[in-house]
């Protein structure tokens, strides 16, 4: 009896000391969101200018978008790399759907909304029946769909020229009299969405416990195999939705596009505070990750940063922000 008690007092103090770490690391980033802007605002008098600020808008919102959904699969201990060159293929059969079959705008969105859904069910599929640990199974999507892109769209984009209305879901403005892009308030309901399932459903539940421990989760009772393939058809459905904001704002479906949004949207879940051991991260966490990859791309380019060094850049900050996550691991 007296063994039960003392194994049920530390409890509250560790799930405490948690939730401490985890409000302190989201602060954290937003600290250093403010001193990158703040960096290059002294840097770059055009900096927070209208125009740069709403491209860092639409920026975050194809980073975010991805992020999202990769932050539920990487909460579980999973990774996907194949989020860049799938939202490429998305953004292609968009462009099948809206220009090639003249489908309705409305429904060709949901058809390429529902088409990444479908590449995330196969990643899932992959994942958790046919055991294929998630890196090999995602890289190989990753080639796939990359091209795929190619070969469905004959290597030339597909362009929106006789459907402005689709070019207005991301460059128009919802809001009557205010010059506010519709992309970021898409970007804000996925958000809101995504913050819901993940602290409010059991999906939410589901996620944490699998990134926890597996083991245990599929000895309770619950159906691992089955949660991973949603899992990753969800971050799908995030990929496809990414794939129409990017098309939608450039105004075409751009092919070759896709490759390297991978790694800045799983970068910005990883500073957002989200473990790649899975088990931990937050949505709120993952937007002020998205936000800080697109002010450090932007102002980046402002100051003339060559490619090549920007690219040198971003893999420090991945490197930086997976050593802080180790970090934690261990003061855990």
């Amino acid at each position: 009896m007296t063994t039960a008690n003392v194994s049920v007092e530390p409890a509250p103090a560790r799930g405490l000391s948690s939730a401490v770490r985890d409000r302190l690391q989201q602060l954290l980033a937003f600290a250093s969101l403010i001193v990158i802007a703040g960096f290059f605002s002294i840097a770059s008098s055009s900096f927070f200018s209208y125009s740069n600020i709403t491209s860092i808008l639409f920026s975050t919102v194809v980073i975010g978008t991805l992020a999202l959904g990769t932050t539920f699969v990487i909460i579980t201990g999973g990774i996907d790399l194949s989020i860049g060159t799938g939202m490429a293929l998305c953004a292609v059969m968009s462009g099948v759907f809206i220009v090639n079959l003249d489908l309705p705008v409305g429904l060709g969105v949901l058809a390429a909304i529902l088409f990444g859904g479908l590449i995330g069910l196969v990643n899932g599929f992959n994942v958790a029946i046919m055991k294929i640990p998630p890196f090999i199974a995602t890289l190989a999507m990753m080639l796939v769909a990359q091209g795929l892109a190619l070969v469905i769209s004959h290597s030339a984009p597909i362009y929106f020229t006789d459907d402005p209305s689709y070019v207005k879901i991301s460059t128009g403005n919802l809001i009557p009299g205010v010059d506010f892009p519709n992309a970021v308030l898409v970007l804000l309901v996925a958000v809101v969405v995504s913050a819901i399932l993940l602290s409010k459903t059991i999906l939410g539940r589901y996620t944490y416990s699998i990134g926890s421990n597996e083991e245990a989760t599929a000895l309770s009772g619950i159906n691992v195999r089955t949660w991973k393939i949603v899992i990753y058809t969800l971050a799908g459905l995030f990929i496809g939705l990414a794939g129409v904001m990017i098309s939608a704002r450039l105004g075409s479906a751009q092919p070759a596009t896709g490759m390297g949004y991978e790694l800045q949207a799983i970068a910005a879940v990883v500073i957002g505070g989200t473990s790649l051991a899975g088990g931990k991260g937050s949505i709120v966490g993952t937007l002020i990750g998205a936000l800080i990859i697109s002010v450090l791309n932007n102002g980046l380019q402002i100051m003339s940063i060559p490619q090549e060094w920007q690219n040198v850049i971003l893999g420090i900050v991945i490197l930086v922000a997976v050593y802080a996550d180790m970090i934690r691991k261990k003061e855990a």
